[in-house]
Order: structure tokens, then C-alpha cells, then sequence
């Protein structure tokens, strides 16, 4: 069976049911940000499910701003990364949803190692703890978060689990429980 073949699910057909939202989507995003756009994945032509927009760094906050308030994908559903392992290294993934249609929309943008990802927080707030997970799990820095901190793994953890080169047996044992930062106490 080919990926790219249609399945039936008790909802319907995603690409029949949002097929017209989704060309509209892609056009006038191509058309408004010609030059930013590496690459367009579509459902039924290429291997994903919903439509993916590669889009180049530089503009990613400015691009998502677009999304979000010329398109109506008003919320953002959900926020990761991905190590390719390639250069550059990762890719930062945001996904959108349009709350009336309810059509969703995948948008990455490529970070090397090392390098910094500006904020999403000022268009959604719900990014804080997304960034912050993804600057646990994968080390990815996001310029201008206002508390960067780890959030899943012990203060005193070295590495970041989720990264590719991270040792599978990279066992890390505390004898004592972390230390309690004061000013989160006040």
C-alpha cells in the first residue's frame, strides 16, 4: 500500500474534507512569502497528512503571525522539534488549526546546533511551555522566552535526551533529591 492513498476514518477523508481550505492556504501563503518558502509537502501528492511548509528562518515569526491572523489557523495545537541529523540539524515544528474548519496545518523551519530560534510566546502564550520542553529534550535556545529553564528533566542533568547523538544507556543517577530553587519558593 502506497502512503499517499487515501484512507477512509470515521470523520472522512481529510483531503476531501479540507482539500479547497488547504489550496487556498497554499497559494496565498506562496504567494506572500514566494522567496521564504524551501518546500511544500501536500497531502496525496507527497507522504504527509496534512499540508507542511518548509519555511526558511528568518521569517518563521512573521510567517506564523500570517498564518494566524490573515488565514484565521488561530491556534497552535501543538510545538516540537525533530534532530535530522543533517545541516542544518533540526527542525523546529509548529501545528496550527483552523478553529471554525478545523483544518490543520504543519509548519517547520530548519535550526542548526546551536543556533537560536526567536519566541512564538508573543503570538500564543501556550509556546512558553512548549519552548521549554523542546530547549529540555533537544537544547534548542528560544530568543527572548522569559524563563528558559529546564522543565522535564532534573536541573542537574547533562545533555539533552532527545537528540540523536544522546547515549542510549546515558543513565544519569541523583542520590538526593534536587535542590529546591528559593526564588520559585517566594
Amino acid at each position: 500500500m502506497d502512503v499517499r492513498t487515501s484512507i477512509k476514518t470515521n470523520w472522512g477523508n481529510f483531503s476531501d474534507k479540507y482539500g479547497t481550505a488547504w489550496e487556498q492556504l497554499l497559494t496565498a501563503l506562496s504567494n506572500d512569502f514566494t522567496s521564504s518558502i524551501e518546500q511544500i509537502l501536500k497531502p496525496g501528492t507527497d507522504a504527509v497528512d496534512i499540508p507542511t511548509i518548509i519555511v526558511k528562518k528568518p521569517i518563521i515569526i512573521d510567517f506564523l503571525r500570517s498564518t494566524k491572523d490573515r488565514y484565521g489557523y488561530s491556534f497552535l495545537s501543538d510545538m516540537t522539534a525533530v534532530d535530522e541529523e543533517g545541516d542544518p540539524r533540526f527542525f523546529v515544528v509548529y501545528h496550527l488549526m483552523h478553529l471554525e474548519t478545523k483544518a490543520r496545518v504543519r509548519i517547520k523551519t530548519r535550526v542548526a546546533d546551536g543556533e537560536k530560534m526567536p519566541t512564538a510566546i508573543p503570538l500564543w502564550e501556550g509556546a512558553n511551555w512548549a519552548e521549554r520542553e523542546i530547549y529540555d529534550m533537544f537544547g534548542i535556545h528560544f530568543e527572548g522566552h522569559p524563563d528558559l529553564r529546564r522543565i522535564l528533566m532534573d536541573q542537574r542533568w547533562e545533555g539533552h535526551p532527545l537528540r540523536k547523538d544522546y547515549p542510549l544507556r546515558g543513565y544519569q543517577i541523583f542520590l538526593s533529591p534536587e535542590p529546591i530553587d528559593p526564588e520559585l519558593l517566594s
